[in-house]
């Protein structure tokens, strides 16, 4: 794991030391599916889109090109399809319960997300988490254009986040966790202090030291079991 330290350290929170930073990917991690397969079976587009998002989270793909490829297939699509979505998300087994903890101690909590904003934002904020990294997609006339808009939130732009995030709160960057389960993951995983896969594929749990499954919030034993 990399490490760096920014020029001021972070608060403190008395019953827990320093505050640490949480950052966590969101579809099959905070949520339990993939937006865009949510999307594309509206489109009619769910089998293929499927099939490119496995490949892409195992790390067969280019995610940025395959995320192109995929949201392609959404054109056409009235922005009405938006809420349809969000109202079948559902949250990942003790997703909640992380959230609520986390606030509890103090300690600020970030998506980020190679999905789009229009479902991860009005998500956060239903859960009071004020820190949304995610992609957009571009709409004309009140429907999907079928591309994105703007820099592209793919495993570079992850470990971008996280890092600016750190910085932005004063947190250092080994005082940071990051959550993930794809292979656009890693190098944010990689990155953090403490790096944990969760439901992960093979390639993801073979890169970090620490993984979980079932329940989101079995990650604080982790992280309470390595303080830093």
């Amino acid at each position: 794991m990399t490490a760096s330290s920014p020029a001021h350290d972070a608060p403190t929170v008395s019953a827990r030391g320093p505050v640490r930073l949480v950052v966590t990917d969101v579809d099959s991690t905070f949520i339990t599916a993939e937006v865009i397969e949510l999307l594309a079976d509206r489109a009619g587009s769910l089998e293929r889109v499927a099939e490119i998002t496995e490949r892409a989270m195992r790390g067969e793909l280019d995610f940025a090109a395959s995320l192109h490829e995929r949201v392609a297939t959404l054109e056409g699509l009235p922005v009405g399809v938006f809420e349809d979505v969000l109202a079948e998300v559902e949250l990942s087994p003790g997703a909640r319960e992380l959230v609520t903890e986390l606030q509890a101690r103090g300690w600020p909590l970030a998506l980020v997300s190679g999905g789009f904003a229009e479902i991860v934002e009005p998500l956060a904020a239903t859960l009071g988490i004020e820190h949304v990294r995610a992609n957009r997609l571009e709409v004309s006339g009140g429907r999907l254009t079928g591309r994105v808009t703007g820099e592209v939130v793919d495993r570079a732009g992850k470990e971008r986040a996280l890092r600016e995030y750190a910085v932005a709160l004063g947190i250092p960057l080994e005082r940071t966790i990051a959550i993930g389960d794809g292979a656009n993951d890693l190098d944010m995983l990689a990155a953090a202090g403490l790096g944990i896969a969760y439901n992960a594929k093979p390639l993801v749990c073979a890169e970090v030291d620490f993984e979980v499954t079932g329940r989101l919030d079995a990650a604080l034993e982790i992280i309470d079991a390595h303080p830093l």
